[in-house]
């Protein structure tokens, strides 16, 4: 499923690929998971250096080539930020679509674009919904989930133990 150079797949506008231990890319997780505008959204920055994430997020996709977390590319080059697509903790087999963008990619639609991408992924590999996570007032990751087509499903403590708003979008009926 994922090329030889790590390249999950590609939008119009974005490639979507794994993420490296390259100095370029630890030094844009450092950036994106060391600012709060973008951590009190997510529970607080990671617990391990963003060094050792790339390891972390890639041993996800070995276990299941549908999972993992992936870096978002912008055509420009520019890394917007990581688009994850795992089961959610604790739970009985429900998935998460989930994003954290650097905010010099916020407003562009890359979050929408990357997360329908994923989705529409695991759809194809059988899975039948997808669920995502806000926590209460990030307005605009709940504007992502309405726009990819999720239904509110109210305020949960189901998966990390803290109140959030949960989505879920169930897959296509296919008709054969």
């Amino acid at each position: 499923m994922t090329s030889p150079a790590g390249e999950l797949l590609r939008t119009a506008r974005l490639r979507l690929r794994a993420w490296t231990t390259s100095e370029s890319d630890v030094a844009r997780l450092a950036d994106i998971y060391g600012r709060d505008e973008v951590t009190r959204w997510i529970g607080g920055p990671p617990k391990v250096p963003p060094a050792e994430l790339p390891a972390r997020w890639a041993a996800v996709h070995a276990q299941d080539e549908r999972f993992g977390c992936w870096a978002i590319e912008r055509d420009d080059g520019v890394v917007a930020g990581t688009v994850l697509f795992k089961p959610l903790p604790d739970g009985v087999g429900e998935v998460e679509v989930g994003w954290h963008l650097h905010p010099d990619s916020w407003g562009h639609g890359y979050a929408t674009e990357a997360a329908r991408a994923v989705v529409e992924r695991g759809f194809e590999a059988g899975l039948p919904e997808v669920y995502a996570v806000v926590r209460p007032g990030n307005e605009p990751s709940m504007a992502v989930c309405r726009r990819l087509g999720m239904e509110p499903l109210g305020r949960m403590v189901r998966w990390y133990d803290v109140e959030l708003e949960a989505f879920r979008l169930m897959a296509p009926e296919v008709v054969d």
